[in-house]
């Protein structure tokens, strides 16, 4: 089970999710810094993909495409920010 809830520390932005979704690979820090949390913005880099999430804040950004463990990922600061 996921945690709907997470927070980045090092950017101090609440890390959206999106189901069925993945990151373009095109993307880059410079689009996330500039357009997040604006969905109407970041779905230009949204590729629709049943089963997928795509999750990203102001600073990181990861497409899950199978169960996955973001703590053994030492560059993610996203911790629970707390139900």
């Amino acid at each position: 089970r996921a945690c709907d809830q997470l927070r980045c520390t090092a950017c101090d932005f609440r890390v959206s999710l999106f189901n069925d979704y993945v990151w373009d690979q095109s993307c880059d820090y410079l689009f996330f810094r500039n357009n997040m949390p604006e969905l109407s913005k970041l779905r230009a880099k949204m590729i629709k993909k049943k089963g997928a999430r795509a999750y990203a804040c102001q600073c990181s950004w990861r497409s899950i495409n199978e169960l996955t463990d973001l703590q053994t990922e030492q560059q993610l600061r996203w911790v629970c920010g707390k139900h």
